[in-house]
């Protein structure tokens, strides 16, 4: 098979990346207690640089000292601490010739084992579906959340422009991506049974996309044009993960309409298998209906694409830039394997401990 279109150069706005492999945000949970990048974390992101990957995406960071951690041992953009220690992560992947951009994150309701804070927050006040993930120290239920201000949540758009200009002005990263996907609190807002606010930030699909679309604006702002911002998007979640938007492609031209025309410079698609079709019925992929609906938006694609074949394909589909999670913890080396005709090892779960039968979705987050 012909691997060329995986590594062909691409640019993301203004960053030119030497092939279209890219490394999925994978949760770690290998930071300090005072939520510092560590040593172990730093030689992880490097590796798959050696390995071949032009562009790795951080783990999710927390924004602020308030609300947005969402387990123990996370690691932070909210202190001098916190900066150095991804100052220190992407200098290794430089030095390298790789690129790393940072995902921002606020958890929301899905803050798991909350032992390191009281309480949680969200759109609404409802408790979320499902029981906490064992993996990041969680147990049982999650609590019911407090449902946000309109003071708290300026705060937290403001949150997210801070992170963006100390990721990037001080932490030297290359990029920033905003995390809207998986049922964290940017996808709680967006999420039809999450969000029953009244206010300009509920409603129908594009009053529930406001507050992503008022971040991605905050970030702008702070950046500039010549950093690159992405968000990235999902339906299923860490709790529901066969959650579906209610109006099917409709939702879909809506939601990717607006994005178009926030000012991103890249939509980052996740699905379990990303060229299965969106919904029932309708045999287009999301990746497909993000074509049909962003034309001019740079797309990255995840999900289940550690197959060279199912890469190609959906690169066929309409993907700029395929993102890989499992494939890439199973094989730091991914590209030089692949480019060199070599066989690519398969993921064990053994690789995270206990937990079995990981999704993509599951992972990156």
């Amino acid at each position: 098979m012909n691997a060329l279109p995986l590594f062909t150069p691409s640019s993301i706005g203004k960053v030119t990346l030497k092939n279209r492999l890219v490394v999925a945000p994978m949760t770690r949970v290998t930071a300090s207690e005072e939520g510092v990048a560590s040593e172990r974390m730093k030689a992880y992101y490097e590796d798959f640089t050696r390995g071949g990957f032009a562009l790795v995406i951080s783990e999710g960071i927390y924004i602020d000292k308030e609300w947005s951690q969402a387990y123990a041992f996370q690691a932070g953009l909210t202190s001098p601490q916190q900066v150095a220690g991804w100052r220190d992560v992407t200098d290794a992947v430089h030095q390298q010739g790789g690129h790393i951009f940072a995902q921002i994150q606020h958890s929301g309701a899905l803050s798991q084992g909350n032992s390191f804070r009281e309480g949680t927050v969200a759109p609404s006040a409802l408790r979320p579906v499902g029981n906490q993930m064992t993996f990041y120290r969680g147990e049982g239920e999650y609590p019911v959340p407090r449902a946000l201000s309109e003071e708290e949540i300026q705060g937290i758009i403001s949150s997210f422009a801070d992170a963006a200009s100390n990721a990037v002005n001080q932490a030297g990263f290359d990029g920033v991506e905003i995390h809207g996907a998986n049922g964290y609190l940017l996808d709680q807002f967006f999420t039809d049974y999450t969000n029953l606010r009244t206010d300009c930030w509920g409603g129908d699909i594009a009053g529930r996309l406001q507050l992503i679309l008022e971040v991605i604006k905050s970030v702008r702002q702070r950046l500039g044009q010549a950093i690159p911002v992405g968000i990235r998007i999902s339906q299923g979640k860490v709790n529901d993960f066969f959650h579906k938007w209610a109006n099917g492609e409709d939702d879909a031209r809506i939601a990717f309409t607006l994005l178009a025309e926030s000012g991103i410079d890249y939509l980052h698609l996740t699905e379990y298998e990303a060229w299965q079709p969106a919904f029932p019925g309708n045999l287009l992929s999301l990746i497909e209906l993000g074509r049909k609906y962003a034309p001019n938006l740079t797309i990255m694609a995840n999900g289940s694409l550690h197959d060279e074949c199912r890469a190609l394909q959906v690169m066929e589909m309409g993907a700029d830039f395929i993102a890989l999670g499992r494939g890439a913890l199973a094989n730091h080396d991914w590209p030089q394997r692949v480019a060199n005709g070599k066989s690519v090892r398969e993921f064990d779960n053994a690789i995270l401990g206990p937990t079995a039968n990981i999704k993509d979705s599951e992972l990156s987050v």
